[in-house]
């Protein structure tokens, strides 16, 4: 068995999803299992460069996790021949200028999304990757999570019959930052700092919607800044001037229709953090991060609407538990196996950067349509 060690540049892991799912569940992770074995008599050791502003806060995780390597000189890094791979989680306004350092430097690229502030910048990224002949990937970790991949499972199989609708809730209360502390960082309610939820989270329904349904080819959006003032990481209070909820519905190629309501204004009241209600001829199916629930045709109920009287059916009990059949890795990890195969051993991989530009796509459009109060129709994009 033949080890590999390739390096890579992880700019961005002082934060949140950075730390947590991309360094510590994804490229520690590979390492605590000893590597990732490509089958072909080769192991490829991950060994990461920590990136970032703050020498200090990079410095510490490298002492907590036992690691060697840390910059604050992306340039510096990004011209050492022996870096392979440059990953970016940042803020996504500083996320562009870095990408187009990193490809003209021939790194090969893999990085969080949105992957630009706007559809132009993501286009070019996504020519400027293919014209250097480098490899580049987008995190897409929503369909990799276990609740998605067993509603992906019914659809391979047929369960649904036609699929007529996809019904989606996701969010939860994210606190002010006054008398609690907020969960996620203040610039995320910063419109000039790129922030807001449509920009979050519509590239995620993008590619979900994408890969289980079919394209996206109209959306029509209302987005809304629910609580205008909030409180920054030191206790100062700041105007919110992004959305931080939005409502949209968006048609898919084949004819059904999604709904999907985003909100860090909203308490919680389902199961999980993210669901989706998927409706066909023949069967329904609600998934979330981790369970999938289904309803035959043959076995659903047939109740009648009467006001005055209480229902007598516990219609969630009426669903079957669809099983996992299988083991679920983290998503995160799982996509970044994915791309390292790609890389490495030459293995398939459709989510790369023009994947991406379609989510930055789909943002744009729906601000778009919140503004203007109209449907708007999203056309193809290509390089």
């Amino acid at each position: 068995m033949t080890r590999k060690t390739v390096r890579i540049a992880m700019n961005g892991v002082t934060g949140r999803m950075g730390y947590r799912q991309h360094l510590v569940r994804s490229i520690l992770a590979l390492r605590e299992q000893g590597g990732l074995d490509l089958g072909d008599g080769t192991v490829l050791w991950p060994e990461p460069i920590l990136l970032g502003r703050r020498e200090y806060a990079l410095r510490e995780i490298a002492e907590r996790h036992g690691l060697e390597h840390v910059s604050t000189d992306v340039d510096a890094v990004l011209a050492d021949d022996g870096v392979d791979i440059y990953f970016d989680s940042q803020i996504t306004s500083a996320r562009e200028e870095a990408m187009v350092k990193a490809i003209a430097a021939g790194k090969h690229v893999y990085t969080e999304k949105p992957t630009a502030t706007g559809l132009s910048g993501a286009l070019e990224l996504a020519r400027l990757a293919h014209a250097k002949g480098i490899r580049h990937g987008v995190v897409q970790d929503k369909i990799f999570l276990p609740g998605l991949l067993k509603l992906k499972r019914l659809i391979d199989g047929g369960f649904f019959g036609r699929i007529l609708s996809v019904r989606g809730e996701f969010g939860y209360w994210v606190f002010e930052g006054g008398w609690q502390s907020a969960q996620r960082p203040s610039w995320n309610y910063r419109a000039e700092d790129g922030g807001g939820i449509v920009v979050d989270m519509f590239p995620h329904w993008e590619y979900v919607l994408h890969e289980l349904f079919g394209r996206v080819t109209s959306v029509q959006a209302l987005a809304a800044t629910h609580i205008p003032q909030r409180w920054d990481e030191s206790g100062k209070p700041y105007d919110a001037t992004a959305d931080d909820a939005a409502y949209g519905i968006f048609e898919l190629e084949g004819g059904a229709v999604a709904q999907i309501n985003s909100s860090w204004a909203v308490r919680v009241h389902r199961d999980e953090l993210v669901e989706f209600q998927v409706d066909g001829t023949e069967g329904s199916a609600v998934a979330g991060l981790r369970r999938c629930r289904a309803q035959h045709r043959c076995a659903t109920p047939k109740p009648v609407w009467n006001p005055d009287l209480p229902a007598t059916e516990v219609f969630r009990d009426q669903w079957q538990e669809v099983p996992d059949n299988g083991d679920f890795d983290n998503g995160f990890k799982a996509q970044w196996e994915r791309f390292l195969r790609h890389v490495y051993a030459d293995a398939p991989y459709r989510w790369d950067l023009l994947a991406g530009a379609r989510g930055v796509q789909l943002a744009e459009l729906g601000l778009k349509s919140s503004a203007e109060g109209r449907r708007i129709d999203v056309p193809e994009i290509s390089l």
